[in-house]
């Protein structure tokens, strides 16, 4: 499955690299693009486990930027 996430309160260029980069290595995740300036994230992830890893995700966005939220 593949979806457009907003962003809430994304503070920087660089928290948007990082977490792509720490979404990237969760288990079940095929890709994921955070865009700083569309204040978004596209993920495409295994189907059969997607509300398990958009949890993991947001717990992800939090630890990099305890400040910004994902939109479900």
């Amino acid at each position: 499955m593949k979806k457009t996430f907003s962003l809430d309160n994304l503070d920087c260029a660089n928290c948007a690299a990082k977490m792509e980069k720490a979404i990237s290595k969760i288990d079940g995740v095929q890709s994921a693009t955070v865009s700083f300036f569309a204040q978004k994230l596209v993920l495409e992830a295994d189907d059969n486990r997607w509300d398990e890893i958009v949890d993991e995700v947001c717990r992800a966005v939090k630890h990099v930027d305890a400040d910004c939220s994902v939109k479900r």
